[in-house]
């Protein structure tokens, strides 16, 4: 093995043939015509192994065949020496070689010389020997721009190797194709103007024009001393070839030119190029040329004519502004009249999307033009020829940017300025105002919440819904002081050894509460490590969980300090100014409204105890009536009003049920209902009937002034006859529901409230079944704005009996907070007092009654007591035979003496033992104090020894005296 073939094989090592193709697809727009070339042909050389290796480009005249641009491996002398003996032979004529498979040439023997040559074939080194060249096409549309040929040692390249050169050379012509069809000669600011045959006369008058003109199938160039000038030509030297020309052309610029000029030849149209040159005395510039190609009879092309000018300091320049477009802080990008992006530099491509370099630059198909209304505006713009501007997100990079778009002639131009900076600053600026102006907005609430808040817990509670989330706070403590220690009056967030905290009362332990309410000033501490480095004892039990902050703000009022408010925060708050002076005056609001509330509880206090004294605290329980009641002020704030109900037990097991209204509602109106219910418990203990108890009410009433009104409903319940009486004086009627959860509402006469009314009040009587719901109510309770009263009492009916048909035979609380929850949402204003009385009834069994006519003769008291004798045994009351016996006697007696028939002896057994001996006179019996000879006067005196009460009471038909016994526990059962 040579050493060449050693070293070959060592540099192969380290690329495999898809590494090296992955390299040449990795080609960008950056890179040029002439660096891909060489990049593919370094890469086949170093594939195959050869000595060397070639590129040319096809030229454009007739018979120019291939022109060496690239070399591999080879001194540049000796490289044409390759070309002139191995690819300049007629061997591979270009148009044979559209296929674009590989043409492998062998090498001459050595020695032999094929046609004119400068000199002798280079030997390889190391002694090894030239097998042949492997030619491969670079085919792009039907037409060859070039040859990649490598110069093989000692063997034939294997099929592997010709399917590499190939692909390589597909490569490197798909990259040549795309740079050879991108603009090469127009300056950023052309954009502006449109072609036209007067730019070479514009051109012509400002620099020093040459001519020339190029025999396209001789190959002969003929230049004019201007011409010669331009590029800088020695005319004693010039030889007047076409290669003379390409020779001068840059490198870089000349695949491109020549595609340029073959183009201009194959079309027959106008020809301009721009382009850099090389001048024989080792200068370099910029020439433009333009030319138009003429054609023979046949119209096939043998000239090209045209003039050529130095663009040097025009192109200076072009490339000064071009710099200073490229690399402005602002967008700018060009578009011409089809669409096209021209010219874009950096900054616009960030903001409206990439660019392709060649190909395809549509406007329409870059990231901008799918932000809806882009198009539109732009299409206006061109249309309408006025500025126009919008600001847009890029959806490139997803920042803002401000458009301006500018009309131009046969195109448009686009400004860009990134403005994502300043609408962060306006809305940072926004989101600040926004901010204020929540706080704000929250502190408006805060206050009205306060204003309404009536206890602490109410102020706590506003304090925590309207300071917490606003101000991004976790955690809320108030203390007031309480004998001159702080005491913590409500909280949200912290436990209970936290709280203790708070109110440590030894003044030897420095806390952040201890030191605000005695040095009356806010404390605000910014991080648990100052918390900790000022108060280590506190901060052991305070700082717990995620706290991170704290601001402790003292509670004044009228210059005094009332408490302290803590509000911890999650997150470290360098408390601005603006955020201090906001918390500082919450602090005062807060403090304020504790102090109401604080007076609120006391005048509360007060108020509840009256409340207590005037309403009935508890309901008797009755043989004949269970009920349950609720009250609702209208004046929470004083939980008193006018409202007022009460159950009053009477003989025989009967029971009273009263429900009044005072209109009005407050302090003097409560005072009002105390006296009436008074007055009503006074009445009912005469044992007068109804209307006679209303007529009383309503003398009172009158009596108290012209103002004062008040309505009242009184019913009368008997369970040994079932019967109910009721009178109203201008109240609403009660509800009845009986057992089958059906609703009744008895036709009671309203008459006039009491203090208007004039008497007689109407009594109605009806039966009420045993287990029945009688539920006495205020206009309070059912009354809604713009509902006639009858809709409001119908739906109050409808809630009652669908609560009692619901659960069977439900508890009475229950009952009355089911109704009072239904109605109060919807009907319940707080205008007024509200109050539900709910009675259930009770039926006394028959077996239970017993009664008996008696005569008027003196008979009659014997007869009566065997009667109760008898009776008493048949209910194993035989303990209360010989009590019951001598008051029997004794109210039979005085009957029989005193009174008038008809005679009627009732026992009743319930809670006691009833006994009543009624008669047809209306005369009143007397207690008599009877001196030591007196042998009468002592009969109620020992009625009232050996009974638990007595009385009487008065009907239609005479009068009823009554006695009540009672049971012993065993008994009752």
């Amino acid at each position: 093995m040579t050493a060449h073939k050693a070293h070959h094989e060592s540099r192969t090592s380290r690329w495999s043939q898809e590494e090296r193709l992955r390299a040449l697809a990795a080609f960008g727009e950056d890179v040029t015509g002439t660096e891909a070339l060489n990049c593919a042909l370094h890469h086949a050389v170093a594939e195959l192994g050869g000595l060397g290796g070639m590129a040319h480009l096809t030229g454009p005249w007739m018979g120019s065949g291939l022109r060496l641009l690239a070399v591999d491996g080879l001194p540049a002398a000796h490289a044409r020496q390759w070309q002139d003996h191995v690819v300049g032979q007629p061997m591979s004529p270009v148009d044979r070689m559209l296929d674009g498979t590989c043409r492998w040439h062998p090498a001459p023997p050595r020695g032999d010389v094929l046609g004119p040559a400068p000199g002798p074939l280079p030997d390889p080194p190391d002694g090894a020997a030239v097998a042949g060249v492997v030619v491969v096409p670079m085919v792009s549309q039907e037409r060859v721009l070039g040859t990649l040929s490598v110069i093989c040692l000692d063997e034939r390249p294997t099929v592997a190797q010709c399917a590499f050169l190939e692909e390589a050379a597909r490569r490197v012509t798909d990259h040549l194709s795309r740079s050879l069809g991108a603009s090469h000669s127009r300056s950023p600011e052309w954009w502006l103007e449109p072609d036209s045959d007067s730019r070479l006369s514009e051109a012509a008058k400002a620099v020093s024009v040459g001519s020339w003109d190029w025999n396209i199938r001789t190959g002969e160039l003929f230049y004019d001393e201007q011409s010669m000038r331009v590029l800088g030509i020695d005319p004693e030297t010039f030889d007047q070839r076409i290669e003379t020309w390409v020779d001068m052309v840059h490198p870089d610029d000349l695949p491109w030119v020549m595609a340029d000029t073959e183009d201009a030849i194959r079309t027959r149209s106008i020809y301009g190029v721009e382009y850099r040159i090389r001048r024989p005395d080792g200068t370099s510039g910029w020439a433009q040329a333009r030319a138009r190609v003429i054609t023979d009879a046949d119209g096939e092309p043998t000239h090209m004519v045209g003039t050529v000018w130095d663009t040097t300091r025009t192109r200076a320049a072009r490339d000064a502004v071009d710099h200073a477009l490229r690399h402005m802080t602002d967008g700018f990008a060009a578009v011409d009249a089809d669409w096209q992006v021209t010219f874009v530099n950096a900054e616009a491509e960030r903001a409206l999307g990439p660019v392709p370099a060649t190909g395809d630059r549509s406007l329409w198909n870059i990231a901008a033009a799918r932000t809806p209304g882009f198009e539109e505006m732009c299409r206006r713009t061109v249309s309408e020829s006025r500025p126009m501007g919008a600001e847009l997100n890029s959806p490139a990079n997803q920042r803002w940017y401000h458009l301006r778009l500018v009309p131009v002639p046969q195109g448009l131009a686009i400004y860009s300025t990134d403005v994502t900076d300043r609408r962060i600053r306006e809305a940072e600026r926004e989101a600040a105002e926004r901010s204020a102006a929540e706080r704000s907005a929250h502190t408006a609430r805060l206050t009205e919440a306060l204003a309404e808040a009536i206890t602490m817990r109410d102020v706590v509670k506003a304090t925590a819904e309207h300071v917490l989330a606003p101000f991004g706070a976790s955690r809320l403590a108030v203390l007031t002081l309480e004998d001159g220690f702080p005491c913590v009056v409500g909280s949200i967030g912290y436990g209970e050894t936290q709280l203790d905290a708070f109110q440590v009362r030894s003044p030897r332990l420095g806390t952040p509460v201890a030191d605000v309410l005695t040095t009356r000033a806010p404390l605000f501490i910014e991080s648990v490590h100052e918390h900790r480095e000022r108060y280590p004892h506190a901060a052991a039990v305070v700082v717990t969980g995620d706290d991170q902050s704290w601001a402790y703000l003292p509670l004044i009022v009228t210059g005094r300090v009332t408490g302290c408010c803590v509000i911890a925060f999650k997150q470290p708050q360098p408390f601005s100014g603006e955020e201090r002076a906001l918390l500082i005056a919450l602090s005062g609001l807060i403090a304020q409204a504790l102090e109401r509330s604080r007076l609120y509880d006391s005048e509360h206090n007060r108020a509840q105890e009256l409340q207590r004294g005037l309403l009935p605290q508890k309901l008797p329980a009755l043989l004949a009536i269970s009920a349950a009641a609720r009250y609702l002020p209208a004046d929470r704030r004083l939980d008193v009003g006018g409202d007022w109900y009460d159950l009053i037990p009477l003989s025989a097991e009967r029971a009273a049920l009263v429900i009044g209204d005072v209109m009005g509602h407050g302090l003097s109106e409560a005072a009002t209902m105390g006296r009436l219910r008074t007055a009503v418990r006074t009445l009912t203990e005469l044992e007068l009937p109804p209307d006679e108890i209303l007529a009383h009410l309503n003398e009172l009433v009158s009596d108290l002034g012209d103002s004062f009104y008040a309505t009242c409903l009184y019913a009368v319940y008997d369970p040994t006859t079932r019967l109910c009486e009721f009178a109203s004086a201008g109240h609403l009627p009660p509800v009845v529901i009986h057992p089958d959860h059906t609703a009744h509402l008895p036709k009671i006469p309203t008459n006039s409230p009491l203090g208007a009314a004039t008497p007689p009040f109407d009594v109605i009587q009806m039966e009420v079944p045993d287990d029945s719901l009688v539920a006495l109510f205020t206009d309070g309770l059912v009354e809604s704005p713009g509902q006639d009263i009858d809709e409001c009492i119908h739906r109050f009916t409808g809630i009652l009996a669908s609560a009692a048909a619901e659960e069977g035979r439900p508890g009475l609380e229950k009952l009355c907070d089911t109704v009072v929850s239904a109605l109060l949402p919807t009907q319940k204003t707080g205008r007024d007092d509200a109050a539900l009385f709910i009675a259930r009834t009770h039926a006394l069994a028959p077996e239970k009654v017993a009664a008996w006519p008696l005569t008027t003769d003196p008979t009659a008291a014997r007869q009566a007591r065997e009667l109760v004798r008898g009776q008493l045994g048949l209910w194993d009351l035989d303990d209360l035979v010989m009590s019951t016996e001598l008051v029997v006697s004794e109210l039979v007696g005085n009957v029989v003496r005193h009174a008038r028939g008809p005679v009627a002896l009732r026992l009743l057994r319930g809670h006691n033992l009833v006994c009543e001996v009624s008669d047809g006179s209306l005369t009143t019996p007397h207690v008599r104090r009877a001196s030591d000879t007196d042998e009468n006067g002592r009969g109620l005196q020992l009625i009232g020894a050996l009974t638990h009460r007595w009385g009487v009471r008065y009907g239609a038909s005479g009068k009823t005296i009554w006695t009540e016994q009672m049971l012993h526990p065993l008994s009752m059962v």
